[in-house]
């Protein structure tokens, strides 16, 4: 991914913090049938010893993971708020009239190598960390315990283990960190009255990162 210095996001806490904020990942590999993505849940372990690692699992029905060698090269993305912007927010289109749109967004690719572990205990482990991290907090939580073994048995039996060992990060988060102040509070005003979740969103990362910039 193209990021220029100006969007590039802040240290592997930063992006470590937002990959677990938006857990719902889209997997891409250029398998023996050419590219082929899959839409998946994944839950990131860190390790002192071996760094990065997301887990998941897709459906055995799925043909990515038989197209795919284990431990062949693939990309993970990440996608956060995003938002179109429009120059009518900018102070500087009534001084100079020379400014066009543009869209904000966040996105964090991970590069890497995938594997598909087929072990029960490995899926057992995995499935029950994932759920733990999404139910967590709820009122009245459910546990993998909660249903019938046997029928947990066949469930686990549908699915594939997928492991993805991280070797580089690229982190974007496009802002309105290029404008002058005066047309970032344009644009944070703008999206904040535009009455979109969204919006709303986008417009508070703007102000974080116009508050990073001049700290």
């Amino acid at each position: 991914m193209y990021v220029p210095p100006l969007f590039a996001m802040g240290d592997q806490t930063e992006v470590m913090a937002f990959c677990r904020a938006h857990p719902f990942a889209l997997l891409v590999t250029h398998g023996r049938d050419g590219l082929f993505a899959t839409h998946l849940p994944v839950i990131l372990k860190e390790s002192g010893e071996t760094g990065a690692t997301f887990f998941g699992h897709i459906a055995r029905a799925n043909p990515h993971w038989q197209n795919t060698d284990p431990g062949a090269e693939a990309l993970l993305v990440f996608s956060g708020p995003q938002a179109y912007v429009t120059p009518s927010w900018y102070a500087t289109k009534k001084e100079t009239a020379k400014v066009v749109p543009t869209w904000n967004y966040a996105s964090v690719h991970v590069r890497g190598q995938v594997f598909w572990p087929h072990d029960a205990d490995f899926l057992r482990e995995n499935l029950s960390d994932l759920t733990d991290r999404h139910e967590a907090g709820r009122e009245h939580p459910w546990a993998m315990a909660d249903a019938p073994e046997d029928f947990l048995g066949m469930q686990m039996r549908a699915i594939v283990g997928m492991r993805f060992a991280v070797s580089a990060f690229d982190a974007k988060m496009k802002m309105s960190q290029n404008r002058p102040a005066v047309d970032v509070d344009g644009v944070i005003s703008g999206l904040a009255a535009s009455g979109e979740a969204g919006d709303a969103a986008v417009a508070d990362l703007v102000a974080a990162r116009r508050a990073d910039r001049l700290r």
